[in-house]
């Protein structure tokens, strides 16, 4: 195969979609199944690539796993031998990083390569390190294997306050002090909902996790063990690119299994632009086409702001808006890889260099002022857009590019359609249903 869509543009999108379970809460909960006792069974668990790589990566381990409905995950940790992650698989996906907390539990020790994942800046873990050494774990990089080495002496104990909020940090140092002797206070925590399903995810096993406001308690338990299958939120980001696609298109989406405060910063900006929503019950919102698109600045930040990842998306409606509008990235560097390819189609787009007195408080990544960065950009709305042959960059970069190309009049293709579907299941389909033409060849 190509590993390519084929796409025919120029289409008004209706319909209705029901989202998947959330990515960044599946991939998650799979690793920090690994510390419970017994069995795990997980619900809503979608099947996209992040969560095939992450799977063959823990059946490497010794892990069983098995799909006993297409959506229901079952884990059988009992046979985890190795504390090792083999370094070509854990390449492939970044949160193989998060390994650390339950190989630690298991074996005192670990081995873990520098994460893959999406080349969307350096993410630097470094504060997760740091947060890790801080509650007890002995952690070295080897230069010459490409390997973190790590041990753990005794239960994890102390605090810690983040300098900055990170999701995944966050995410990390929770499964770390799970069973921790006395208890743990992580401050200035990240407020994603994601984090909350983590925790609830955890509780409903014996967990004592309470959260008040960025301050995270967590009380140290002997064990964690499931009494009943758990079932994941759904994926927040997929709402936001569907509601997106079809508005650019001048149509409408109703999207079943979301919570509207999810994705509050989303509907609040899109309301800006002259956006319709309709709240249909508690987990249904209609989106839809009202008038003219208006032009809306936005700048990125971590929950409850604007999310990085949903700004792609908002470029691709921006291309429809009759006006200038500015996106300004300060979650991570190297978030623009769609600009060229969107330009290919039509779209006029010009980088812009944002003025900011204290860069280095002011973006959430590790500013360097030796390096060039490009952290924002002008859409220049309302010209007419055709087809074209697209390179997907990034995960999310690769979904607003498919986005583009579905407005666009005439045929494109999406090169990288094995990156987009690493994040959207069922992606061909639920794009067809709502009256699109792509097909995956």
């Amino acid at each position: 195969m190509e590993d390519a869509y084929i796409i025919r543009g120029g289409k008004l999108l209706n319909g209705i979609v029901d989202l998947s379970g959330a990515k960044n809460i599946a991939l998650k909960a799979i690793i920090a199944s690994l510390i419970f006792q017994g069995d795990v069974t997980l619900e809503n668990i979608p099947r996209i690539g992040d969560v095939h790589e992450l799977l063959q990566l823990i059946e490497k381990l010794g892990v069983k796993w098995e799909f006993i409905r297409k959506n229901t995950l079952f884990i059988d940790s009992s046979g985890l031998n190795s504390n090792k992650v083999d370094l070509l698989n854990g390449a492939k996906t970044r949160v193989s990083f998060m390994l650390f907390a339950p190989l630690l539990y298991r074996f005192g020790s670990c081995y873990i390569p520098n994460p893959g994942g999406c080349r969307i800046g350096a993410r630097p873990i470094n504060r997760t390190i740091e947060g890790l050494k801080s509650l007890g774990a002995n952690i070295i990089y080897n230069h010459g294997t490409g390997y973190y080495e790590a041990k753990l002496t005794q239960k994890p104990n102390g605090s810690y306050t983040f300098r900055k909020p990170t999701h995944t940090g966050t995410e990390l140092l929770l499964m770390f002090s799970v069973q921790c002797q006395g208890s743990i206070t992580l401050y200035n925590t990240a407020l994603e909902p994601e984090i909350d399903d983590l925790i609830n995810f955890f509780n409903q096993a014996g967990a004592k996790i309470k959260r008040k406001n960025n301050k995270i308690i967590i009380k140290g338990v002997k064990e964690l063990r499931q009494n009943k299958p758990y079932k994941i939120a759904s994926d927040r980001n997929e709402a936001v690119t569907y509601a997106s696609l079809c508005i650019a298109s001048k149509g409408s989406v109703k999207i079943n299994n979301i919570n509207k405060n999810d994705i509050k910063a989303f509907i609040d900006k899109l309301l800006e632009a002259g956006g319709g929503v309709n709240y249909l019950d508690n987990s249904t919102i209609e989106f839809y086409y009202k008038d003219d698109i208006l032009p809306v600045n936005l700048e990125t930040s971590p929950h409850p702001g604007f999310m990085t990842d949903w700004q792609p998306n908002w470029a691709v409606l921006m291309t429809q808006s009759k006006g200038d509008a500015v996106i300004h990235e300060r979650v991570y560097e190297n978030r623009f890889s769609y600009v060229t390819e969107m330009k290919k189609l039509g779209a006029d787009i010009d980088f812009v260099d944002p003025l900011i007195s204290d860069p280095k408080d002011y973006y959430y990544f590790n500013y360097k002022e030796t390096e060039d960065y490009q952290q924002g950009i002008t859409i220049h709305g309302g010209n007419s857009l055709h087809g074209g042959a697209l390179v997907t960059g990034d995960l999310r970069a690769g979904a607003s590019l498919v986005s583009c190309a579905l407005i666009a009049k005439g045929e494109s293709i999406v090169y990288g359609a094995s990156i987009i579907e690493r994040g959207y299941e069922d992606f061909v389909s639920k794009v067809n249903k709502l009256g699109g033409e792509i097909k995956k060849i």
